[in-house]
């Protein structure tokens, strides 16, 4: 996984206002809470007193108390108190507790995994998503690394074959490009798939970048969309759980219907529709090897796997600038 970048974890109301909740994210134990004023903090789901899990402990005002022997810790990491010295005697400071800093934007908890330096970068999100548009969001688990699962939604080759009964239908197996731009951490993918027509397919440089926006974005480290319309997104953030576990947070935009129970009723339809999508892939994608992706995989690739390979060249530029090997 790539350190030093903001990631969509969770689902903002996961995370209730008095209670700690505890969820393996980026391969770690981690615990969730929100102080009196609602603000998100992400810890390690582990205290340093003798390695007792704080998400099965309870929220103490600005702090979050172990269930073991009620050291708490605020959401900086110190310990704020040790009952059995008493509350007049200062805990030692060797007791901190590690975390990652943490926000709450767009209706996801993001954290920011690595060691920040400075000011931390602005949180990765769609500009073309705002407030006017309503969602549903549905959290779907994954047996496989979250590259693959990022990869899955940049194929466009796989649409006949894996969707032939939904999104998929026309038997479009001609590949036209597809045509992919990275724009800073952004790749923006035009997508040109035919029926087969004897002609052969033509490579991405050979078509020019259309003036019109992309049917889809990808938002290094872990955020897609599919771009349908002006008025209808859909979107997915990949949590990595660990090295063989994603959660795939499908959410559905709209803002086609604005009436409270019929948009309600019809965010829920949609998000119906990607569930049942999304599940087509994830019999294929679930069976792939090695369950990471990486530049040099044993795989060969073709002129239609022109986006996957962009992807990896960037992910693969940003964990050597990290300084981390290949098995990241």
């Amino acid at each position: 996984m790539i350190p030093n970048q903001w990631y969509a974890v969770l689902v903002s109301k996961q995370i209730p206002p008095a209670r700690p909740v505890g969820a393996v994210r980026m391969g770690e134990r981690l615990v969730f809470w929100r102080d009196t004023a609602g603000r998100v903090a992400c810890q390690r789901d582990l205290c340093p007193h003798r390695g007792a899990a704080l998400s099965r402990g309870k929220i103490r005002g600005d702090a979050i108390a172990c269930p073991f022997h009620g050291f708490e810790y605020d959401a900086t990491g110190a310990c704020r108190l040790v009952p059995s010295n008493g509350k007049s005697v200062a805990p030692p400071k060797i007791l901190r507790l590690p975390g990652y800093p943490a926000r709450e934007e767009h209706g996801w908890i993001w954290i920011y995994w690595g060691e920040p330096e400075g000011e931390l970068p602005p949180i990765p999100y769609f500009d073309n998503l705002n407030d006017s548009f309503s969602y549903a969001t549905y959290p779907y688990p994954w047996t496989i690394h979250y590259s693959r699962a990022i990869e899955n939604q940049l194929d466009t080759m796989h649409l006949p074959f894996v969707h032939s009964n939904t999104i998929g239908r026309g038997n479009r197996t001609t590949v036209d490009g597809p045509v992919a731009v990275l724009d800073g951490d952004t790749i923006r993918l035009w997508v040109f798939n035919r029926r087969e027509d004897g002609l052969p397919a033509r490579r991405a440089d050979e078509i020019p970048v259309p003036p019109y926006p992309p049917q889809l974005f990808f938002r290094f480290p872990n955020l897609w969309e599919n771009n349908i319309s002006p008025d209808f997104k859909i979107t997915a953030a990949f949590a990595p759980v660990d090295g063989t576990h994603t959660i795939l947070y499908l959410r559905v935009y709209q803002r086609i219907i604005r009436i409270p129970i019929l948009r309600e009723a019809l965010n829920a339809l949609n998000l119906l529709g990607s569930i049942y999508i999304a599940r087509q892939d994830r019999e294929v994608v679930e069976t792939q090897l090695p369950a990471r992706s990486d530049l040099r995989t044993g795989e060969h690739l073709v002129p239609g796997d022109g986006p996957i390979i962009l992807y990896r060249r960037h992910r693969r530029a940003l964990l050597d600038a990290a300084g981390l090997p290949e098995t990241a």
